[in-house]
């Protein structure tokens, strides 16, 4: 399968070097055999042998910072707010739902989850909601830990609320009582007007969270030599979640702009600083009616955010705000102000943390982009899964302009197994090849033979999806498995990992994911690689919400273009699908099917 997924993808004087590396390995007897041995060894003790590598691999040994390399974000529906005490309502109204719902988590009464769509009907293990609260990624030197406080756990019983990059604690519990909504309200008027006492202010710390993680280590080591930010430190890493409460940015308010707010906060010049970046659930409420939130990824998948802030968009649109002063805490202490003691070097720490941000902020190109044409009810209608559709218009758009295609990720849940995470579902097959170099050969017009082209690789990525990807049978995590467990035996490398072809498979130079609201919200992310694209979609009934983002300091990415092709793709792939008579005739489909079995499942 693995050669299946690279042979198309690589130079074939390359390839044979691949193949004959990859035989070796799966002699009998030989390398391949012992590592595949110990890993269902490992599989007998553990409940899932693959997620502490998967964790690992896929965040904690990353070094780059998690603004836009790693954090993903949900942008709420556009606010109108009348002033700033409206914004503080929403705030603390959102601040309600978010304990309702953490609540419901702790109490074990969220129902479960089940498989929609393809194999559908399978319940879903649930440990990523009760992350979603409870954890905190504490930077290292060379690997991040993921720290999990008990759930229930009174030390869990504050939040932080940043405000002109300044953190203050709000209890939620007050003399063994809960806060009401009026509370929350009144502690958050209190924080702003705290906030605004420049006498008091404090060195905008939150930047050191927005840098590289060894980087953060090292400034985290030279803060926690003084008490005071050893103190500070522990409240904010025991908090249950974060709010920001933003300036307005100045920005023009579009769903690119939002965006950008939302993954970096603008740089230090804006709102880049008012964040604390480890926490996994920032919720972010701008006076200029710019909301959503930001997560540190490391605890759960987008589904579990997309799930979290659905519950929560519904809960302010249809409970109503519970304002009455009739049943709130009597005396409220004044929320604390988080201190730090500083000297000479650490303002030197917190300026090249700005700057660095600051690049990085410079460097994204993002385009938030709505294709209005149609939507996934034409795809449908097309018999055609729209997933697989929008994954084909994908590699168009790559190949139209690239002229080649390249390893692409898109995340497949694992989820119908404990503890499971995602594998990779590898979408720039040997079919889709075909079908773009069909799709783009200008000697061709455009022809219902093309189709004969489309529905191959429909069914081969339908087929791929089903019966691999998200059943546990990928290539990428049994790969990453053994890969680690020779590690762990301290073996040399084996060759197959050392590889050229196997560096280049895991290059996803288009990191690609689905992520479907049914509210109206959209999510982002950027780039995992310098020379890549990071591109989440949201197909709703009548059109398709895209959000590409790339870097401006690579030569070869360009969101702008890549959305000009993306549109002309999908326009064209339309017109191709009306020129068929048939969605699917019995040929095209008897073609299709041969040309599944004949090439393999990838």
């Amino acid at each position: 399968m693995y050669l299946n997924c690279m042979k198309h993808l690589v130079k074939e004087e390359q390839y044979q070097k691949t193949k004959a590396i990859v035989v070796k390995f799966g002699e009998p007897g030989g390398t391949g055999e012992l590592l595949q041995k110990k890993l269902l060894e490992r599989s007998e003790k553990t409940y899932n042998w693959v997620y502490d590598y998967w964790l690992e691999d896929m965040y904690l040994n990353q070094r780059l910072a998690l603004p836009v390399n790693s954090n993903p974000a949900m942008v709420f529906p556009k606010q109108n707010f009348k002033d700033r005490k409206d914004s503080l309502r929403f705030a603390a109204h959102l601040i309600t739902g978010v304990l309702e719902y953490k609540e419901r988590i702790d109490t074990r009464v969220l129902p479960v989850d089940f498989a929609r769509g393809q194999l559908a009907g399978t319940p879903l293990c649930m440990k990523q909601y009760y992350r979603l609260f409870n954890t905190y990624r504490l930077p290292g030197h060379k690997r991040d830990t993921l720290i999990i406080h008990k759930p229930g756990s009174t030390e869990q019983e504050h939040i932080i609320v940043a405000c002109k990059n300044q953190f203050f604690v709000l209890d939620l519990v007050v003399n063994k009582k809960k806060l009401k909504e009026m509370d929350i309200l009144t502690q958050l008027e209190k924080i702003v007007k705290m906030a605004e006492n420049s006498e008091e202010r404090q060195p905008p710390f939150g930047l050191l969270t927005s840098d590289g993680r060894t980087e953060w280590a090292q400034a985290r080591e030279v803060l926690i030599k003084d008490s005071v930010n050893r103190e500070s430190l522990a409240v904010i890493e025991k908090c249950l979640c974060v709010l920001c409460l933003d300036n307005p940015s100045g920005m023009e308010v579009g769903d690119t702009s939002r965006a950008l707010l939302m993954l970096h906060g603008g740089g230090h010049e804006k709102m880049g600083a008012n964040r604390w970046y480890d926490k996994p659930m920032q919720f972010i409420v701008g006076e200029d009616g710019v909301c959503g939130t930001v997560c540190e990824h490391s605890p759960f998948e987008g589904i579990v955010l997309v799930a979290c802030t659905e519950y929560l968009m519904k809960f302010m649109t249809g409970s109503p705000s519970k304002m009455g002063r009739a049943t709130s805490v009597s005396e409220l202490p004044t929320p604390a102000r988080l201190l730090w003691k500083t000297t000479p070097h650490i303002q030197d720490l917190l300026k090249a943390s700005a700057e660095r941000l600051q690049r990085l902020v410079r460097d994204l190109d993002m385009d938030v982009h709505k294709f209005e044409v149609y939507g996934k009810e034409f795809i449908k209608k097309q018999k055609m899964s729209p997933d697989a559709y929008i994954q084909v218009a994908l590699q168009l758009a790559f190949y139209r302009c690239n002229g080649r295609l390249v390893s692409t990720y898109e995340s497949a849940s694992i989820r119908r197994f404990h503890e499971g995470r995602v594998d990779n579902i590898r979408s720039a097959t040997s079919e889709a090849l075909a079908f773009v170099k069909a799709m783009t050969d200008e000697k061709a017009s455009l022809s219902v033979s093309h189709f004969s082209y489309l529905v191959p690789q429909i069914l081969g990525y339908s087929h791929y999806t089903v019966h691999h990807a998200i059943t546990g049978l990928g290539i990428d995590n049994h790969l990453l498995g053994l890969r680690e467990i020779a590690q762990e035996l301290k073996m040399e490398r084996p060759e197959i990992f050392t590889d050229e072809t196997y560096v280049a498979s895991n290059q996803f130079i288009l990191s690609t994911s689905q992520v479907p609201t049914t509210v109206e919200m959209f999510c982002c992310y950027g780039p995992v690689v310098p020379n890549g694209y990071g591109c989440c979609y949201n197909p709703q009934s009548d059109h398709l919400l895209f959000s590409v983002t790339s870097f401006h300091g690579s030569t070869e990415t360009c969101s702008a273009v890549f959305i000009k092709a993306l549109d002309e793709g999908l326009v064209e792939m339309r017109d191709l699908c009306r020129k068929s008579n048939k969605p699917q005739s019995s040929a095209a489909l008897a073609a299709s099917k041969a040309v599944v079995n004949n090439q393999g499942l990838c």
